[in-house]
């Protein structure tokens, strides 16, 4: 058995993983990273495909934390960032067979089909009312509340398809969109709150987080070999069986399977960033309960279809895309229009799709074949994008059984466990997408704090 001493284990190379391994490499720590598959970057990648290059996961990201801005000045042009187009900034929402523009300020507020009359007029008023008083208040009893019903169905439900599809009315607001819930309990308001935040002062790094949406040159796959080349692959194991950490006093000892030998590493530090499956067999020391109030929660069932077609002839593509309300009744959650807003993404007069299914409207979809995912898409791009009954030069299905966990009322009870956890168990840290938000920000926002936190205890 090789054994080796570290400062830091990382268990998982998605995006936590990585972007922690970044971090702790610019602070000069010695870590490795243990990954079970062949790949690096968790549901990230992207392919090249007849002269479309597409997304076999998440398609962007948001410019929105300094940990963000960080990363890319750490990585350089290992991994050059590209934000969406501004001429093409606008996004979609489909509304009695037409899609409609989400209002970008208060004029076309005034005169948008999307929400009813009376709730426009209530929306003055949104500044005025009292703060909510139930922590645990879902993210439609909150919009219902404060901004009205067709708000909450035509803004609200397609924007929470679009980040997690999930149900709003399960969702809770503390955990799933804490930011909104602060402003409306620190301000007072979600309006009042996002104008004086505004005025508060940032640092250079947040000035720079304009929340703008990104991608990278030719893919977020190149985001993946960014860091995996400036951690170096030494540092990165993968296709590892039968990982298991234990401890011992100060010290954690991770053991695992690499080509048929048995390896050993030693830390004061180590950090899971695995889905919540995992832990079980990751942390047998711990108590089991504490392990099953984490591993209690739901996740949405995803499928992605991304579709390439040569020449363009349907619907103006002139914005971020569409997302489609659950009123709505349609079978996906919605198309994004990637070579609308990124350069080289389909051949000259071509375009390059992504199409989002499943989540809480119809997680059984990830069921069915291929064919009938085809079919299904088909159908919706001749009834939703115009295409009539043209077919796609590409048209490739990915299938994500665990894609989003979902931040249910359960959350609570999840986190205090890995509290519990941690504080039982120092130098442990449990991380990933299980807590601290589900977007790529948000995990890199994770791991530069978590760098931050061990970097200041070494």
């Amino acid at each position: 058995m090789i054994s080796t001493e570290k400062d830091v284990i990382i268990i998982g190379a998605g995006l936590t993983g990585l972007a922690l391994g970044v971090f702790l490499k610019e602070k000069g720590l010695t870590f490795s990273i243990i990954e079970k598959n062949e790949n690096t970057g968790g549901v990230i990648g992207t392919r090249d495909n007849n002269g479309f290059i597409y997304e076999t996961g998440p398609n962007t990201g948001v410019l929105s934390t300094p940990e963000l801005i960080r990363l890319f000045d750490i990585l350089g042009d290992k991994a050059e960032l590209e934000t969406a187009d501004k001429s093409a900034s606008k996004r979609y929402i489909w509304k009695n067979g037409k899609w409609r523009a989400m209002p970008s300020g208060l004029f076309s507020a005034v005169g948008t089909p999307l929400f009813s009359l009376y709730d426009k007029f209530r929306i003055l008023g949104e500044p005025f009312r009292k703060p909510g008083n139930n922590p645990d208040e879902s993210v439609a009893d909150l919009v219902r509340r404060r901004m009205g019903k067709s708000f909450l169905n035509y803004a609200v439900d397609p924007f929470i398809s679009g980040v997690y599809a999930g149900n709003p009315d399960k969702l809770i607001t503390r955990y799933a969109l804490p930011k909104l819930y602060n402003l409306e309990q620190n301000y007072g308001s979600f309006i009042g709150g996002a104008m004086k935040k505004a005025k508060e002062p940032k640092t250079e790094l947040e000035k720079r987080a304009t929340r703008e949406v990104f991608s990278v040159k030719g893919g977020l796959g190149n985001l993946i070999k960014g860091m995996v080349d400036y951690i170096g692959s030494d540092h990165i194991f993968t296709s590892c069986s039968e990982t298991s950490i234990n401890a011992t006093k100060d010290i954690y000892t991770c053991t695992f399977n690499k080509n048929d030998e048995k390896k050993k590493f030693t830390a004061g530090k180590v950090v899971t960033t695995t889905g919540s499956g995992d832990l079980n067999k990751l942390l047998p020391f711990t108590n089991s309960s504490d392990i099953q109030r984490i591993t209690g929660l739901n996740h949405a069932r995803i499928v992605l279809a991304a579709v390439g077609y040569n020449k363009w002839e349907g619907v103006p593509l002139d914005a971020f895309g569409g997302l489609i309300p659950s009123k709505e009744e349609r079978k996906v959650l919605g198309v994004l229009f990637p070579s609308a807003i990124f350069s080289g993404r389909a051949p000259e007069g071509g375009a390059q799709l992504s199409v989002f299914m499943g989540g809480y409207r119809d997680g059984r979809i990830i069921d069915k074949s291929d064919a009938e995912i085809k079919n299904i898409v088909m159908d919706e791009m001749k009834s939703m994008m115009g295409t009539g009954n043209r077919i796609p030069e590409v048209l490739d299905i990915f299938r994500y059984e665990k894609a989003i966990p979902q931040y249910e009322l359960s959350s609570g009870d999840r986190f205090a466990a890995i509290n519990k956890i941690q504080d039982q168990y120092p130098g442990l840290y449990i991380a990933g997408n299980i807590r601290d938000g589900i977007g790529m920000a948000d995990r890199v926002k994770q791991a530069g704090q978590l760098a931050e936190s061990i970097g200041i205890m070494e």
